[in-house]
């Protein structure tokens, strides 16, 4: 199972203890969404000529900024120890922006 038997609530906690740098949350704030927004982009560039930069641009800042809060952080990315953290990260993004973080 992909949740291996936690809620998203469980996981989305243990996001948050690795994630308590202020430095580290705002980081995580920003390139949380610009990764997420590249992800669609990308098919994009097979059709419009000239565009691929955009995306591109978009995924390596959000991941520049998520490496940086993690040097704030002192600690790796969750995802480093479970591959899952990567749908994890979007869900606390969020949550966080709802005010239940």
């Amino acid at each position: 199972m992909l949740l291996g038997g936690r809620t998203w609530k469980e996981w989305v906690m243990r996001y948050s203890h690795g994630h308590q740098h202020p430095i580290n949350q705002f980081c995580h704030t920003i390139g949380i969404p610009l990764i997420v927004l590249s992800l669609p982009l990308f098919p994009v560039i097979f059709f419009l000529q000239g565009f691929w930069p955009v995306p591109v641009l978009l995924f390596v800042v959000g991941w520049i900024f998520q490496f940086v809060g993690h040097a704030y952080e002192g600690k790796p990315p969750e995802f480093l120890h479970d591959w899952r953290f990567l749908l994890v990260g979007f869900r606390w993004w969020l949550e966080k922006i709802r005010g239940r973080v």
